[in-house]
């Protein structure tokens, strides 16, 4: 359906429990976009729990390439000062303004900035390379197809028109591969002496982008502690 006829036959809006974010009612197709256009929502609240339990430098520099891009969209925003499709349809948004698209400049953010991630940051440590590479196209396809829905769900529920939501798709692009390269040419050298600051080491931050494969590196750590522990369990019970 086209965006005009959209508008001038409004359907009747039910919002999500708890969320703002209204489908048509009885729209199922809508249901599950609003469902969709929740995950940059999600992409915030992992990137805290991740920081609080983690504490990890490029992570941190990674959620605040994400704050900066908010930021950048809001300037943007009151700028361009375009007005969203079919005004009055939502009884609740939080931008008045719908150029560039929020949710699609941070969604492409994220996902971009994860390709260039996947693919010039991990390095291969092992000879299973092709196994190595399948599991990083297919996550990329993923990510592609979460980044596509997303996207298309603000179309579809009308907070946003195409060119809102390509231009938002650009910026965001654009401010992940700035912030990439910036954290690995600028930032990352400084985060071994960040991380040997007294208010680091108190807060327990550190520094993992000398280690090669983080997730066999923790891997290997917890099992060699959990042996250590369990042999001088089996010890004092002797």
């Amino acid at each position: 359906m086209a965006l005009e006829e959209q508008c001038s036959a409004p359907p009747r809006w039910q919002a999500i429990s708890v969320t703002h974010v209204e489908f048509p009612e009885g729209d199922l197709t809508g249901k599950l976009l609003a469902y969709i256009s929740l995950l940059p929502v999600a992409i915030l609240v992992g990137f805290v729990t991740l920081i609080v339990f983690k504490r990890e430098l490029h992570t941190i520099s990674f959620f605040t390439g994400v704050l900066l891009n908010e930021g950048v969209n809001w300037v943007l925003k009151h700028i361009l000062r375009e007005p969203r499709p079919c005004a009055g349809a939502h009884t609740t948004v939080y931008a008045e303004y719908g150029m560039p698209s929020n949710h699609s400049q941070l969604i492409w953010f994220f996902v971009v900035y994860f390709f260039l991630f996947l693919y010039l940051r991990m390095h291969q440590t092992n000879n299973a390379r092709c196994v190595d590479l399948l599991w990083r196209h297919v996550l990329s396809i993923i990510l592609l197809g979460m980044a596509s829905f997303v996207s298309y769900s603000r179309v579809y529920l009308l907070y946003h028109t195409w060119s809102q939501i390509f231009y938002g798709a650009v910026a965001g692009s654009t401010m992940a591969i700035i912030w990439f390269f910036f954290t690995q040419e600028v930032l990352t050298p400084l985060f071994p002496k960040i991380a040997a600051w007294p208010i680091s080491e108190y807060f327990l931050v550190r520094d993992t982008s000398l280690i090669p494969n983080i997730l066999w590196f923790e891997y290997t750590v917890t099992r060699s502690e959990a042996r250590n522990r369990q042999r001088k369990l089996g010890t004092k019970l002797q």
